[in-house]
């Protein structure tokens, strides 16, 4: 007889089989891959940068990392309700809207999401998000990269100032002006306090 090649161990990111089955196997799965797996996520990331010349767009994008940890189980004791728990962290290149110059954004999601179905019902967990399932089997990567679009700002900015070309030649008040451009409550939080500090005015 010949030699006996086990079957390749599929990507379980991909696998497609229904909410049930993933958790009643409480299936843990490892994420350790790239934005240009995602194709809808690439995409996006792309046509951001395209606005840029060509010089200034990062090369290897694509290779980014997008790593984390997701675990599938059941909600409830008769182990009817599945329920997508984890934490998935991306490096996506983007364009900062203040510089128009391109950085590194950190995504980071937290899941905890119950995956029914259209004819089951939410009632009884009013604080856990309801993922609505359109069709019976799923795939863990389709919502990953669903959740990671969800998380990308509509202007991405740079968080440090000190990193944003928009600021290097602005003088310090412009700086602290644009600040609170970025933290609109900043205004607010600040009159509140006064007001505590000062209960009489």
């Amino acid at each position: 007889m010949g030699p006996y090649h086990a079957r390749a161990m599929g990507n379980p990111l991909q696998d497609r089989r229904t909410a049930v089955d993933f958790s009643s196997v409480e299936q843990v799965i490892e994420i350790a891959d790239k934005i240009s797996s995602f194709e809808s996520l690439a995409s996006i990331v792309e046509a951001d940068l395209d606005a840029l010349d060509p010089d200034k767009k990062p090369s290897g994008w694509r290779d980014s990392a997008v790593l984390g940890e997701l675990q599938f189980r059941f909600r409830d004791a008769d182990r009817c309700i599945p329920v997508l728990t984890g934490c998935v962290t991306a490096d996506v290149a983007a364009v900062c809207q203040r510089c128009l110059e391109p950085f590194q954004l950190e995504l980071e999601i937290e899941p905890t999401l119950l995956l029914l179905g259209a004819e089951q019902s939410a009632d009884g967990y009013d604080d856990i998000e309801v993922w609505e399932l359109e069709e019976q089997t799923l795939r863990p990567q389709d919502i990953v990269e669903e959740l990671l679009i969800m998380a990308m700002p509509l202007s991405a900015m740079h968080d440090n100032m000190a990193d944003c070309k928009a600021f290097e030649t602005a003088a310090p008040s412009a700086v602290e002006d644009a600040e609170d451009l970025v933290r609109p409550f900043a205004a607010l939080r600040s009159q509140i306090s006064q007001n505590e500090k000062d209960p009489d005015e």
